[in-house]
């Protein structure tokens, strides 16, 4: 009988994504972390072993430092260093300058967007928006993606959350909101 392969996930990559992009398992990086003392480190400090040590790229150390750290006990689960952040994203078959004004517009953002006021601090045209929150503490980035003539997506990043019970609420928030834009949209 042939052995069942588990796969194991940390931080939400794969045992084999992890392998195959850094050369060593989740297992080989807990422990090769453990034994550095990363336990008593820093978010930078372990980057600059995982770096330092082991010549790993920008993103992958990123990734290894959260998955040590969320796996060892020391940063939850949508955990940042400047609070929680979550995303959502939705594929809406408009075409992205539509997608866009349906953001940048006030009144278009009203038909589908119950909150309060917000601030646009930056916007970029069929790009990307910048803004502040209607809480005023939390920040919230927006990125359009062109999927041909037709299609756009939408990425909604929430960030500065204040702990993992809020983040899990916007997340649900998001993933209803970006629905009720996509049904606004796609009459």
């Amino acid at each position: 009988m042939a052995k069942k392969k588990t796969v194991s996930k940390v931080a939400g990559i794969s045992d084999d994504a992890v392998a195959a992009a850094t050369g060593k398992s989740w297992k080989a990086w807990l422990t090769l972390l453990d034994k550095a003392g990363a336990k008593n480190m820093t978010h930078k400090e372990i980057v600059a072993v995982v770096h330092g040590r082991y010549g790993i790229g920008p993103w992958w150390q990123q990734m290894v430092t959260v998955g040590y750290e969320q796996a060892r006990g020391l940063r939850q689960k949508h955990e940042t260093a400047e609070g929680y952040k979550i995303s959502r994203s939705k594929t809406v078959a408009v075409p992205i300058a539509a997608l866009y004004k349906a953001w940048s517009d006030a009144k278009t953002r009203g038909r589908w967007l119950d909150d309060g006021p917000l601030v646009v601090r930056k916007a970029t045209p069929n790009k990307s928006m910048r803004i502040t929150w209607c809480d005023k503490k939390t920040g919230v980035e927006v990125n359009f993606y062109a999927k041909g003539n037709a299609k756009a997506q939408i990425t909604v990043e929430h960030n500065k959350l204040p702990n993992a019970k809020r983040c899990e609420q916007m997340k649900k928030y998001w993933g209803k909101t970006l629905d009720r834009l996509k049904k606004s949209l796609e009459i």
